[in-house]
């Protein structure tokens, strides 16, 4: 069963504190008339653990679109914790005047697991507390060569990339996050997910999959169409929209797993993104960070991180309207083989 009580939580030994789980818990209690939370899993850390939180406001009924946001996958990225817990405190503050807002959650549904990992998060490692790397321990290998070792490794848990035992169950976050996409997701007739992360070069990249080949997705018409919504209504962004395979491949990605598991059922759609933010742009401005191991992944002066912070917001919210009015945008039987064939030329 997904839910775990708060009886549990409330028993279970505390770990040292998290900044960021303590602002998501305030959060919590800010939204109490708003949002549903639960806790997916605990996170064992020696002397405590820490709760994966779901925290869930709108519309449940299945017929409804639905938007993910995950952030904190990877701990040593905390930035990408902090973009979706900005995004669900804005929501929760305008939740008190904002009847626009009211209305429109009437029509979908928002699903949040901010701290996807906060046993690394504590660390300050890619890693999980069992040294395995969330994003290359979904059970799905590439189908052509990946680079050695960041493509994932099963050599060891002491080296960085490592994708746990073959044939071993999934670890305890992984296997939540996949049971959360499918309860509030993957049902629906349409659903979108975003998960934040930073570290790839110095523009901001939304990834799509797939990770583990260069062939298109099934729904690649669908996910053109949704950059094209996006570079309409935001004519100024500066995000590069790509297939992941476009930069590297890499064995056991998460998302290529929950959309393949998704495409089971044909007649809904789920479309999986990866935030990668430009992270090098923050080193190339203070290079002093390239002394820390937290700076080559997160903006470390005050003024950057709260840029940072704003900047995303507008994305996380065109998301959950995209979803609201995805029947006004997806492609129509007429014209999605011409929307395909503009995809195949843009992007492969």
């Amino acid at each position: 069963m997904l839910v775990v009580t708060q009886q549990r939580y409330a028993l279970a030994v505390p770990a040292p504190p998290l900044p960021e789980l303590a602002a998501l818990q305030r959060i919590v209690e800010l939204g109490a008339g708003f949002l549903q939370s639960r806790v997916a899993c605990e996170v064992a850390m020696p002397g405590g653990s820490y709760p994966v939180h779901v925290i869930t406001l709108g519309n449940p009924d299945p017929a409804m679109p639905a938007v993910g946001y995950f952030g904190g996958v990877h701990g040593l990225e905390r930035i990408g914790a902090e973009v979706v817990i900005a995004y669900l405190h804005s929501l929760v503050m305008r939740l008190q005047w904002d009847s626009t807002l009211h209305k429109q959650l009437e029509t979908v549904r928002l699903v949040f697991m901010p701290i996807v990992n906060p046993g690394g998060m504590h660390m300050g490692t890619r890693a999980n507390p069992r040294g395995v790397d969330l994003m290359r321990n979904a059970p799905v290998s590439a189908l052509e060569p990946v680079p050695f070792m960041v493509g994932g490794q099963r050599i060891s848990a002491y080296l960085p990339w490592y994708r746990g035992p073959a044939l071993g169950p999934m670890e305890l976050e992984s296997q939540a996050v996949c049971d959360v996409v499918q309860a509030e997701l993957l049902g629906r007739p349409f659903s979108l997910a975003l998960d934040c992360h930073s570290g790839f070069g110095v523009t901001d990249r939304l990834w799509f999959p797939y990770a583990h080949t260069r062939a298109p997705i099934a729904h690649l018409a669908e996910m053109h169409a949704l950059k094209s919504i996006f570079s309409q209504s935001q004519t100024h962004h500066r995000y590069i929209f790509e297939p992941q395979s476009k930069q590297y491949l890499a064995h056991g990605d998460l998302w290529d797993h929950l959309y393949q598991l998704a495409c089971a059922d044909s007649q809904k759609i789920f479309l999986p993104l990866t935030l990668e933010m430009g992270s090098w742009l923050w080193v190339k401005k203070n290079p002093r960070q390239l002394f820390s191991r937290h700076g080559i992944f997160n903006p470390l002066i005050e003024h950057r991180q709260q840029r940072v912070l704003r900047q995303h917001q507008m994305l996380l919210d065109f998301l959950s309207r995209a979803a609201c009015g995805h029947t006004r945008w997806l492609p129509a039987p007429a014209i999605r083989a011409n929307q395909h064939a503009q995809a195949l030329q843009d992007w492969y």
